[in-house]
């Protein structure tokens, strides 16, 4: 007799549809997480902001917006808190260069305007920047020392207007206005706008402007020659992203969603997909074994199922590709509300990552096939019909040993995790569930036969259908472990990603709680001049007052030849230590907060991860990247929900753009003293704004515990359906025998539930033994889970596991014609 491969695997897909409707479910599910996270990875690396302030200055030179930090193999970078700035002194370099016009020194920075019912924030500039930028007068003239052109503002020439700068009040001339400026604005003349920017003799870009006839590219290689290795030179798109330095933030947020977590979604994707292709293969064990027992060769049974997979596949690719670009599409407009990605960046979708995705489906396939039809193509025609008949016991010679190694890897790092501090042990931690959850995928036999012993002791004693389903679930390991693994990565995964960030925030909270000691919380949009911690200090029963200043600093976290610069919250204190302990209460550790300078202090679980303690020197970038080595005068408790860094304001007023205090902290006094310095908040109304790289990366986190948990529960509730529509004789049988319908439901229905208590209990142990370390580490306090939160996480998958059985089921139950 004559076979065709071709045809029996079309004959396959047209007659069984169940198993390959799910094949087709989990490939679709793979593609789609695939080409969403390639999408947005390569969003990130082509990530750019078409220029708007230097449409017109075709050549820009600027700093660097990165730190290098390191040497070698281990360099790493980190984008700067703030702004990296030049020397004044390359202004006159760029000028002097062949084929330059003019070199102008740009500066932007806040200062605030005196004005009645409170400050107005204005955005600074100096007047020679209108070359580029093409602003005109409307009246008066260019400003000159002491005089200012404003816009936006209702000034006339002539006015004197008192503002606030980084260098304190000052009282200027209106020498002259301007008409359609994009927002309230104020030019000064062009050294005094760098004099009182706060950054004495720095400036953010130099804008050259070309000679006729000088290309661009010419001139950018004269400049880059003359500035020597001190400037990046920037033309055509690249000067969108000197204008808004924030685009490398966003392009670090987006390959590190689209590249570290896309790998680890992609990697579980794959492996459950993996595992329903296996299981659809599995499935069909007695076809097979007919096939090979009526003469059918190895390599027919292979090009069989190769060529099943072929025609799902690539459909299955096909299809997960514009969901994903939709998913894509919806994180990364999510990102752009909540400031993490500018505006005027757009979503770059083309053809790689829907390719990519498409081949990651089909290759998954083909593998998973290949590997699940090794067995039943080589083994006896004989002994093929006996094992489809009987599960199995003898488990695989490649993956129990994997497994085992897998868990032991697990248990030792989790060990490492458990005896680490800080950062050290959060990082450890995560690869403890990586490992483990690799286990459950490689051991899910043997671990369901453990679940289906343990958990089907209590069913025995429950009546005639607990105890059928539990023997059923021992008789059918792999059956059952295909639908525990998913269950197990839904649990894990969501649990470890969303208690992270539920453990930090009740910390947090508890710091503020505890840790604000002021009465008064005074605070300002367009920041205080130097005199107002003096003003609100002097008010009626006001005994103690001090401004701050927050930012961001880079600290260099890990040992050895592993080290890293990491982001971490700072306020610059305006006042003494004295007047910092009536109003904050850190809960100092160790050493004294003296607030001298060169002296900082420090968050206790941030300095253990710094491996710096009191009396050590630490290496610290500033916003605008500059480096500095402050003795660490003291270590303290508080620092997550308070400020992680203490130090100085006068130290890093110079290395911020908005120079100004934001906020002043005040013991005593009424709200009416101090309403007139800004909006007065009480301690009790008052709550420390979270940064925004730690509310994206909350949001992130809960987006991808979404992302990979619904991925897991479709899958589950895929692998649910296609193992019980592939028992419709098996349940024919037990009607046939005299079983009642309610009694065969029943038994589905504990079916259903040890497989979804297992999955979460497993679950729930992997999370834990990693919560338990990164939490230690990264807050030092035990994990804190929402007890109706877990119950929503645990109720939700017993509750699919129960319908993704029973429904059908009923329908394999139905009678038929």
């Amino acid at each position: 007799m004559s076979f065709v491969p071709n045809g029996l695997a079309r004959a396959a897909v047209r007659f069984k549809p169940a198993a390959f409707v799910g094949t087709f479910v989990a490939l679709m599910m793979a593609s789609l997480i695939v080409s969403a996270c390639g999408i947005l990875l390569e969003t990130g690396l082509r990530a750019s902001v078409p220029p708007t302030r230097y449409a017109d200055a075709p050549v820009v030179a600027a700093a660097d917006q990165r730190v290098h930090f390191g040497s070698g193999d281990n360099t790493s970078t980190e984008p700067v808190p703030d702004r990296a700035r030049l020397d004044g002194s390359l202004v006159a370099k760029a000028a002097a260069v062949p084929g330059a016009r003019t070199a102008v020194a740009d500066v932007t920075f806040p200062v605030a305007l005196a004005a009645k019912g409170g400050d107005k924030a204005l955005t600074a500039h100096g007047w020679g920047a209108t070359a580029f930028t093409g602003e005109q007068l409307s009246a008066g003239r260019a400003p000159a020392a002491g005089e200012a052109v404003l816009a936006g503002t209702g000034a006339r020439v002539g006015d004197r207007v008192t503002l606030t700068t980084a260098e304190g009040p000052r009282t200027v001339r209106v020498s002259g206005t301007v008409g359609g400026a994009a927002g309230p604005t104020v030019w000064f003349s062009d050294a005094e706008a760098v004099r009182a920017s706060g950054h004495p003799g720095r400036v953010d870009a130099i804008a050259v402007l070309p000679k006729d006839g000088v290309t661009d590219a010419a001139l950018k290689s004269q400049v880059a020659k003359a500035l020597d290795g001190k400037a990046k030179v920037h033309t055509g798109e690249d000067r969108g992203g000197v204008e808004d330095p924030s685009l490398v933030g966003a392009e670090e947020l987006l390959t590190g969603l689209g590249g570290s977590f896309g790998g680890i979604a992609a990697m579980v994707a794959v492996f459950t997909a993996a595992g329903t292709v296996a299981l659809s293969v599995g499935q069909r064990a007695r076809e097979f074994a007919l096939l090979r027992a009526i003469g059918t060769t190895p390599r027919q049974v292979r090009r069989t199922i190769a060529t099943e997979t072929l025609l799902v596949a690539p459909l299955a690719g096909a299809a997960g590709c514009l969901p994903g670009i939709a998913l894509a599409s919806w994180w990364f407009g999510q990102l752009k509300d909540r400031g993490a990605v500018p505006e005027a960046v757009d979503l770059a979708v083309s053809w790689i990552p829907l390719v990519t995705a498409a081949g990651t489906a089909v290759l998954t396939a083909l593998f998973a096939g290949y590997m699940a039809a090794r067995r039943p193509s080589r083994i006896k025609p004989g002994q093929a019909l006996s094992e489809a008949s009987v599960e199995p016991l003898r488990p695989g010679w490649i993956r129990t040993p994997l497994g085992v190694a897998a868990t032991v890897g697990g248990i030792v790092l989790s060990r490492v995790a458990a005896t680490s501090t800080g950062d050290d042990a959060a990082n450890a931690a995560l690869g403890v569930v990586m490992l483990f959850m690799l286990a459950v995928a490689l051991l899910g036999p043997l671990v369901a036969r453990g679940c289906a012993a343990l958990f089907g002791l209590p069913l025995r004693g429950a009546g005639a259908s607990a105890s059928l389903a539990a023997a059923n679930s021992r008789s059918n390991a792999r059956r059952l472990a295909s639908a525990i693994t998913p269950i197990v990565l839904a649990m894990a995964f969501a649990s470890t990603l969303v208690f992270m960030h539920t453990s930090e925030d009740k910390v947090a909270a508890d710091q503020q709680r505890d840790g604000i000691t002021a009465d008064h919380i005074v605070t300002s949009a367009a920041g205080f001049g130097p005199g107002a911690v003096r003003e609100a200090a002097e008010a009626p029963e006001v005994t103690s007052a001090v401004g701050l200043l927050k930012t961001s600093v880079l600290v260099p976290m890990g040992s050895g030849g592993d080290r890293w610069l990491q982001s971490a919250s700072a306020q610059g204190v305006t006042g003494s230590a004295a007047d910092l302990a009536e109003v904050q209460d850190l809960k100092v550790e160790t050493g004294e907060l003296t607030l001298r300078e060169g002296e900082i202090g420090l968050d206790a679980n941030l300095a253990t991860s710094a491996h710096v303690k009191t009396g050590d020197r630490v290496e610290l970038r500033l916003p605008d990247g500059t480096k500095i080595r402050p003795k660490v005068a003291a270590t303290y408790a508080r620092g997550l929900g308070l400020s992680q860094v203490t130090l100085p304001a006068a130290g890093v007023r110079q290395h911020v753009t908005a120079a100004l205090d934001t906020e002043i902290w005040t013991k005593g006094g009424t709200a009416a003293a101090l309403k007139s310095l800004g909006a007065v908040h009480d301690r009790d109304g008052y709550t420390t704004a979270q940064s925004v790289d730690r509310e994206v990366n909350a949001w992130a986190n809960g987006v991808m515990a979404a992302v990979l948990g619904g991925f897991a529960a479709v899958a589950a509730a895929n692998t649910l359906v296609m193992t019980v529509l592939d028992r419709r004789r098996e349940l024919g049988m037990l009607r046939l025998i005299g079983s009642t319908r309610s009694q065969v439901m029943r038994m589905i229905r504990w079916e259903a539930l040890l497989v979804t208590c297992a999955g979460v209990i497993i679950g729930t142990a992997i999370s834990l033994a990693t919560l338990v370390p990164m939490v230690k580490g990264l807050t030092g306090e035990s994990p804190y889970v929402p007890p109706l939160l877990y119950a929503s996480f645990a109720g939700s998958a017993v509750l699919l596991g129960l319908l993704a059985t029973t429904l059908p089921a009923r329908a394999a139950l139905r009678p038929t014609g």
